[in-house]
């Protein structure tokens, strides 16, 4: 299908969400690839992974760039050869990326009540807040978490930060859309600002959440 949404956070951010409902073949003829991206897509085993790859480079498109433009630094981190920023990011049958003069991260994930049989991996601060009742309240805002912790990651991408020790996410609510986070690592503190939203899709049951970081500035 086409593009499924396009959130223009600010004048130099912006949000863009696939739905994958294409065949891997509907893609591929959609999108030019390099010749060592084209090889990295051969070598993925499952197909939904190829067409979540194949959708990013979709995306990419749409907002003027090409896979030349596209390449990933020794921890595989992504990035463009001028002032963008981009972080990528994709869940089941959804991709998305963003794209900014800002330093960001973006992750997205399917609200199960599996993640709290994990909480207590990526949880330690947040536990004087949050409250197991009701559980689909629970259940979304461990999905925040996981997500803003991800997007962290992403943006930080040092090896041995850790998800329960090293960041943390301040107390919000589902309705503000917005929370405040904090690394610290390593003797370093670095503040992010927060930000998420709901997805659902007409095509495939389950409601996904999109957040999407911002490193504050000294």
């Amino acid at each position: 299908m086409p593009l499924y949404k396009t959130i223009q956070f600010n004048e130099t951010t912006k949000i863009l969400i696939w739905e994958i409902t294409e065949s891997f073949d509907e893609l591929l003829g959609k999108v030019v690839l390099k010749e060592k991206t084209q090889l990295r897509l051969n070598g993925m085993k499952s197909q939904m992974h190829q067409r979540a790859f194949l959708s990013v480079r979709m995306l990419i498109q749409e907002m003027g760039f090409t896979d030349h433009d596209l390449h990933y630094d020794e921890f595989g981190k992504p990035y463009f050869d001028c002032h963008n920023y981009i972080s990528i990011t994709h869940s089941y049958h959804f991709a998305a990326i963003i794209v900014s003069h800002e330093t960001v991260g973006i992750d997205m994930e399917l609200q199960r009540e599996k993640i709290i049989r994990i909480a207590d991996k990526f949880t330690d601060f947040e536990c004087d807040y949050l409250k197991p009742d009701p559980i689909e309240e629970y259940v979304k805002k461990l999905t925040v978490i996981w997500g803003a912790k991800e997007a962290i990651f992403k943006i930080r991408n040092e090896k041995g930060i850790s998800f329960k020790d090293h960041i943390k996410v301040e107390d919000f609510s589902l309705n503000k859309n917005q929370a405040e986070a904090s690394l610290h690592f390593d003797d370093l503190v670095k503040d992010f600002e927060v930000h998420y939203n709901e997805i659902k899709s007409d095509n495939f049951e389950g409601q996904f959440t999109l957040v999407y970081a911002f490193e504050k500035q000294d």
